[in-house]
């Protein structure tokens, strides 16, 4: 089920401060989801990087350029579209608990950090997804005014993204449990 009276995952601002404590060329951006599986099992899903392409609409390609392919320190490169704006994400996995957490780094030309992080629900039965990203904008990508106009247009993406990762781990769970 999703957050925000089941309708769709919560946008919201980190720590709900009225008053931005964060540079205007950022975007911080929080959104979550309350799944029907517990951590391990969405962890079971999340932790194929590649994967993500599957359940991120805004995620077209991932090509991974380290030799590792999961941990931190692992980097990758994502192609990725949102309307007509497309780039390349170049990230570096800087976190890795398993059934808790994944945390990357962005070093390309929109820098910053985000996470994903699992929270335990219902005595573990369930899980709340929650994917938080802190995201600043060159200049040339309009700086302040690009990080107002992204954070709207992200959140939608993004909660749309959220719904499809719903459905994925679902089904991820339901082919696990056939298989054993």
């Amino acid at each position: 089920m999703l957050t925000d009276a089941g309708a769709v995952a919560r946008t919201q601002r980190m720590g709900g401060d009225p008053e931005p404590s964060y540079s205007p060329a950022m975007s911080e951006l929080t959104v979550s989801v309350d799944l029907d599986a517990t951590p391990e099992e969405v962890w079971g899903y999340v932790e194929d990087v590649a994967s993500h392409v599957e359940w991120m609409e805004d995620a077209v390609a991932i090509r991974f350029t380290s030799s590792q392919t999961s941990g931190v320190g692992t980097t990758f490169d994502c192609d990725t579209a949102i309307g007509p704006f497309r780039l390349v994400d170049h990230m570096e996995i800087t976190e890795w608990v398993p059934a808790a957490a994944m945390g990357v780094r962005h070093v390309g030309m929109v820098t910053g950090s985000g996470v994903f992080r699992l929270e335990p629900l219902d005595a573990g039965r369930r899980t709340r997804f929650t994917w938080t990203e802190e995201l600043t904008f060159p200049w040339w990508m309009g700086g302040p005014l690009g990080a107002r106009i992204a954070r709207p247009v992200l959140g939608h993406v993004w909660r749309r993204n959220l719904v499809n990762l719903q459905s994925a781990v679902g089904d991820h769970v339901r082919r696990a449990s056939a298989s054993t």
